[in-house]
């Protein structure tokens, strides 16, 4: 049987009670993973969602991005604790690297002399203390405590803990120090080729045995009867990780990874038609290469051989993410494991 999980939370179109109704629906339908994006939009958070996937459904795996410095990691770890028992073990975590478009728009000083991914790096190791459940001392760069703990003991000791990762930096820190990796949205499956190597080299280097490494991706879909409708539907998807807030630390280091469908000479005509029209302008500058090239876009049978391709690529369980409120169910249907 196929492994599949289902990612929802990216978008506003569909609040945590219809979440949390799709991700029972995706259980009863064999789906593995219920994966929820925690985005710097600052849509509906990540906990509140959680509580309410793992009160509906009673085998789904749990999993969420959490942005670093946005909670103290004292606050991710009891947060990740209660709700791994809330659900009988059922978490996972993603916790991501703060940029400073991240901290611009939660508030945070952008200019704080940090490096993203050490931060990330003392998250992770300090978390896993914390879950512990005894009283534990961590000393970092940017992390630091003293004899704190959890008040109570966690249900599980180990709570596997994936790292988010786009650039070549955030794949090996993935290799290096994380249980598994969750590949970012709109990459193509030539670019997963290319970051699993990165992520291999890494962690074969830090001593750490590759084949148990979990490996997930998002993937976006967009199902329709219509080629070109279910571009269209994407195109806004795509548009995202284009715009002036996410270029400068999303298309950059995907190119540098290997990605071949983002252009460098594009890169001004997007610029450009964001400033003339906003974001709508943006949407109608992406050419359908790149949502052809980046996401699962088609009909039934082409999204179906999209998403075997990055099976293929190395990807161990797909987060499949719809493009449109009304392609849940083609979703859940077409990839359905009973």
């Amino acid at each position: 049987m196929a492994r599949v999980g289902f990612a929802l939370g990216y978008g506003k179109f569909t609040n945590v009670k219809e979440i949390a109704a799709l991700m029972q629906q995706a259980e009863e339908r064999g789906y593995e993973m219920a994966f929820f994006s925690e985005t710097i939009e600052i849509m509906r958070d990540s906990v509140t969602a959680l509580a309410a996937i793992g009160l509906a459904t009673k085998r789904l795996i749990l999993g969420s991005t959490q942005i670093v410095r946005l909670r103290s990691p004292l606050v991710m770890a009891q947060s990740l604790a209660s709700l791994d028992e809330l659900t009988g073990g059922r978490m996972t975590l993603a916790p991501g690297a703060c940029t400073k478009s991240h901290a611009r728009v939660h508030a945070l000083d952008p200019n704080v002399s940090a490096t993203p991914a050490q931060v990330l790096k003392e998250y992770i190791e300090s978390m896993r203390l914390l879950l512990s459940g005894e009283k534990v001392s961590y000393h970092g760069q940017y992390v630091n405590f003293d004899n704190v703990g959890l008040g109570w003991q966690p249900a599980r000791a180990f709570i596997p803990i994936y790292a988010p990762a786009t650039s070549t930096t955030g794949l090996k820190l993935a290799g290096q120090v994380a249980d598994g990796v969750v590949l970012n949205a709109v990459c193509s499956p030539e670019y997963t080729v290319n970051a699993l190597k990165i992520i291999r080299t890494a962690a074969e280097a830090a001593g750490r045995d590759f084949s148990k490494f979990e490996v997930a991706q998002i993937i976006n879909c967009s199902i329709e009867d219509d080629h070109k409708k279910a571009l269209d539907q994407m195109r806004w998807e795509v548009a995202t990780k284009l715009d002036p807030v996410q270029i400068s630390f999303i298309a950059g280091p995907k190119m540098r990874v290997g990605e071949p469908y983002i252009r460098k000479e594009d890169i001004p005509i997007f610029e450009k038609a964001h400033a003339a029209g906003g974001m709508e302008g943006l949407i109608k500058a992406i050419p359908d290469s790149y949502v052809e090239g980046m996401t699962a876009s088609g009909t039934p049978d082409e999204v179906k051989k999209r998403v075997q391709q990055y099976r293929d690529a190395g990807v161990k369980i797909p987060l499949l993410r719809p493009a449109a409120n009304h392609q849940t169910q083609r979703v859940l249907e077409l990839f359905a494991q009973k």
